[in-house]
């Protein structure tokens, strides 16, 4: 018998990854509980990803966000000027451009990690001890080798 495991055998592609993530995020934003829905409503805010101008109203309204608000905003936090941009050009990236939304789904929760505050100390470690680094906003983590 023949299982069909074309998930697991096959590496998705980094607009894949992104859609499902994106979809994470848009039901994260729609939480009852300020404490999930927030950090997604401050990334969404941060991007101008929504017609609300302060986060307060963005929270008060967050049931009307939809898959598009979230696609901007992961444009954005990748440098890219809108989500048509970034769906041209991203699967031709590295995936490990992507780690740090790797990183907060946990996908590196067997390896140590060391936080530094910036991407130059956490470099310069890594640099003596080895391991792999994600750059997670201004600050940065190594997963220890």
């Amino acid at each position: 018998m023949r299982l069909h495991s074309h998930r697991t055998t096959t590496p998705d592609s980094n607009t894949d990854f992104l859609r499902r993530y994106a979809r994470r995020l848009l039901r994260s934003a729609h939480s009852p509980q300020p404490s999930i829905a927030l950090p997604i409503l401050r990334r969404v805010h941060s991007a101008q990803a929504s017609a609300s101008t302060h986060l307060t109203e963005l929270y008060q309204a967050r049931q009307t966000l939809q898959l598009k608000h979230m696609f901007r905003t992961l444009a954005h936090e990748l440098g890219y000027a809108d989500w048509d941009a970034c769906k041209r050009d991203i699967d031709r990236r590295p995936s490990e451009m992507l780690d740090r939304f790797r990183l907060e789904l946990g996908a590196f929760g067997d390896y140590q990690q060391i936080w530094f505050a910036d991407t130059s100390t956490a470099a310069e470690w890594r640099q003596q001890h080895g391991g792999r680094m994600v750059v997670y906003g201004k600050q940065a983590v190594v997963m220890a080798a």
